[in-house]
């Protein structure tokens, strides 16, 4: 299958995650690499209903190893729970499961914070599921975040918690919201990561050797390009990097390990309601266009190159097809190469940002 990376075309909801369980069957490792657990696939497996949030949906077959990177940021509780939930439906977790000893905690005062922040902006207000991705990746780049290293040393945990936990009830007082119990945080938490210890490694060696031993990687993307921090329909976005290249940050796997990129396109409207009109028409006119790409790639059975490891061109082809693939009319799948991982990277498309724009200010 070779190393590949799975993004959404546009703001998530795309159904990736029944292309995902049609192309874990070929890979050997299944990696998130960006987000929290305001994301994730359902997946119907088995005839079951499968919904995952945090953990790739590699784990629900037999022989897979799953792992979680450095770019997402994790609520252990949330976490624990999640694998309990699983293992009541029957599925096996163990060694098939590891997590980034880099990757950074979601807290209950990250969950406070940004339920706060979003109540104080009223009508403009974003959208945000309030589970404190937001604030959790904000103190990343900040430099003042816990990480899953640290809940792995209790007692520095505890320093560390007592601190961030006494700054942040100041500002949540200043807000008018109730202090966190610190106790109680710091219970749950160490109790949580006793029961993840087991699974916590360094995510990145692992991946770097499973590469020289052949291993095949598939980078299971959460949400959509446009909700790219950097490259999205900015404020209305997440707070990582959805993109081709979130996926090389957030696991340590360097770009010319990848081999090709999926995004996944619904074919229809897709029926959001966004809290401001250009948003709105900003969709139509993009799913407008991805449809219009789609179909003249279809019509033209277009291949793109890539080059291999003796500097020898090799045809990749970009296949459509829903209906044969994935049992719907409403997907098409596109086939990329690191040639053209920018086309779908940046944003989905940084010529229809420029048309885009421009059809917005005839309209006005």
């Amino acid at each position: 299958m070779a190393n590949t990376i799975l993004v959404g075309a546009q703001w998530g909801d795309e159904g990736k995650g029944k292309i995902i369980d049609v192309l874990t069957g070929n890979a050997d490792i299944v990696v998130r690499s960006q987000g929290g657990n305001n994301a994730g696939h359902t997946v119907i497996h088995g005839g079951k209903k499968y919904v995952l949030h945090l953990i790739p949906s590699g784990i629900l077959r037999p022989g897979k190893i799953c792992v979680i990177g450095n770019g997402v940021v994790i609520d252990p509780v949330a976490l624990v729970r999640e694998i309990d939930g699983l293992r009541e439906l029957g599925v096996r977790i163990g060694k098939n499961l590891l997590i980034s000893d880099c990757a950074h905690l979601v807290l209950p005062y990250h969950r406070a914070l940004d339920e706060q922040r979003e109540l104080r902006k009223g009508h403009v207000k974003i959208g945000t599921t309030k589970r404190g991705i937001g604030p959790a990746y904000g103190d990343k780049a900040a430099r003042t975040g816990l990480r899953i290293a640290d809940l792995m040393q209790p007692e520095l945990f505890t320093k560390k918690l007592r601190m961030k936990m006494r700054e942040n009830n100041s500002i949540l007082k200043a807000l008018g919201a109730r202090p966190i119990s610190f106790a109680q945080v710091n219970a749950d938490f160490l109790a949580a990561g006793e029961r993840l210890r087991s699974f916590v490694a360094n995510t990145v060696v692992y991946l770097h050797e499973a590469l020289q031993h052949g291993k095949e990687i598939l980078f299971e993307g959460a949400q959509g390009t446009f909700l790219d921090i950097d490259h999205g329909t900015y404020p209305y976005v997440t707070s990582s990097n959805t993109t081709a290249g979130g996926a090389c940050t957030g696991t340590g796997v360097p770009p010319h390990r990848v081999d090709r990129v999926l995004a996944g396109a619904p074919l229809e409207t897709v029926s959001l309601k966004p809290k401001r009109s250009e948003v709105s028409a900003e969709r139509l006119y993009v799913n407008q266009k991805i449809s219009d790409l789609v179909a003249k790639a279809e019509t033209e059975q277009a291949d793109y190159r890539r080059v291999d490891a003796n500097g020898k061109a090799k045809p990749i082809n970009v296949f459509f097809g829903p209906e044969k693939y994935f049992g719907s009319a409403h997907f098409s799948v596109l086939v990329f190469n690191t040639a053209v991982l920018a086309f779908f990277s940046c944003g989905t498309l940084g010529l229809l940002h420029l048309s885009l724009r421009r059809q917005l200010q005839t309209k006005a």
